[in-house]
C-alpha cells in the first residue's frame, strides 16, 4: 500500500456498525427555487417526462434546475432491477411509451441546452432492452436540437451488444455507463448486474469510435485501494471521463452510508485518476454522473482538471 493510500485510509476508512446518521458540513445543500427551477419543472411536467433528478433523489436538483440542466430519465418511472442504492421504483414496467422520444426532444429544444444528458431504467422484459427508444430518442433530439450534443448513460443490456449498438449507430456524442461500486460489493449493490460485464460495454463503445465516461459511489464499503485498481481497469478499456461522488443513503429501504468521505479524499481520488490517464476526473462530495457534465466535455482535450 503506497503512502498516500495509506494516509486515505488514516483518514477516515473503518467499518462501522450500524448507518452514519449525521451528514458533515461539506454535505450541506443549499436550495435554490428560482425562475429557471419553476419553468424547469412546469416543463417537465408539460412533457409527461421523467428526471432522474427527481426519482433517485440527487442532492444536486435545485442546482442543477436553477442553471437550466436536467438529466431526462426515458423508459418511464419503473426499473425491472433493485439495486440496493438506487431510490427509483421497482417492478413491471406497464407499458412501452413510444412517444416519449419526441417528448423528450421537444424539452431539450425548450431548454435551450447546447448539451443534455439522457439516462433510462433498465427493463429487462423488452427484447432489446429498450436500444429502440434510446436510439429514436438520440435521432429526435439531434433532429429537433441540431446545436445540442447528446450524452447518454445506458444500462448494460444484459451484454446484448446488438441493443449497444442500436444506440451507437445514433451517434449520440457521448456515451457512459456506470460502474457505480468496486467489484467486491456488486452482489450487495447491484445484484442483477455483473462487473466484467459493465466493463466490457465500456471497451465495446470505445473500439466503435465512442467518447466514452463511467463513474462510481464511495461511501457504501469500498476501500480507496480498491477504488485506484478499478480506476486502473476502467482507463483499459479507454474511457476518457470519469466520475466520483459520495453516496447518500435516498430512502431508509436502501443500503446505509459506511462512511462520509472527507473532501480531501476525493482531491486524491481525481489526482490518481488523471496519472492514470483520464482526461477528466470530476470528484466531490455532491458529484453524480451527470452533475456539470457540459463542462467536462468542454475539458476533454486538457490533461487535468481542478473546479
Amino acid at each position: 500500500m503506497s503512502q498516500n493510500l495509506q494516509f486515505c485510509s488514516d483518514a477516515g476508512v473503518r467499518i462501522h456498525d450500524g448507518p452514519v446518521e449525521r451528514r458533515p458540513p461539506w454535505m450541506k445543500i443549499k436550495l435554490r427555487t428560482g425562475d429557471n427551477y419553476r419553468a424547469l419543472r412546469d416543463l417537465v411536467r408539460e412533457k409527461r417526462l421523467h428526471t432522474v433528478c427527481e426519482e433517485a433523489r440527487c442532492p444536486n436538483l435545485y442546482e442543477c434546475w436553477e442553471r437550466k440542466s436536467a438529466t431526462i430519465m426515458i423508459l418511464g418511472d419503473t426499473c425491472t432491477r433493485s439495486c440496493g442504492f438506487c431510490a427509483v421504483k421497482t417492478g413491471r414496467p406497464p407499458f412501452l411509451d413510444e412517444s416519449e422520444p419526441h417528448r423528450a426532444a421537444q424539452a431539450v429544444k425548450a431548454m435551450g441546452l447546447n448539451h443534455c444528458v439522457i439516462t433510462s431504467v433498465n427493463r429487462d422484459e423488452l427484447p432489446d432492452g429498450g436500444a429502440g427508444i434510446w436510439a429514436e430518442t438520440i435521432r429526435q433530439i439531434h433532429q429537433q436540437a441540431p446545436g445540442c450534443s447528446v450524452e447518454v448513460l445506458v444500462p448494460d443490456f444484459q451484454g446484448d451488444f446488438s441493443a449497444l449498438e442500436q444506440v451507437i449507430d445514433a451517434k449520440p456524442e457521448i456515451l457512459a455507463h456506470n460502474l457505480e461500486t468496486v467489484p467486491r460489493l456488486y452482489r450487495r449493490v447491484r445484484p442483477q448486474a455483473k462487473y466484467p460485464q459493465s466493463l466490457e460495454v465500456l471497451r465495446y463503445a470505445n473500439e466503435r469510435g465512442m467518447t466514452v465516461k463511467s463513474g462510481i459511489m464511495v461511501g457504501i464499503g469500498e476501500r480507496p485501494d480498491e477504488v485506484v485498481t478499478m480506476m486502473a481497469e476502467v482507463i483499459a478499456t479507454g474511457c476518457q471521463i470519469f466520475t466520483i461522488g459520495q453516496y447518500l443513503q435516498p430512502t431508509k429501504t436502501n443500503l446505509p452510508v459506511d462512511r462520509f468521505v472527507n473532501p480531501d479524499e476525493f482531491d486524491w481520488y481525481r489526482s490518481e485518476g488523471l496519472g492514470l490517464g483520464f482526461k477528466v476526473v470530476e470528484a466531490g462530495p455532491l458529484v453524480r454522473s451527470s452533475y456539470h457534465a457540459d463542462e467536462q466535455v468542454a475539458l476533454l482535450d486538457n490533461r487535468s482538471y481542478s473546479r
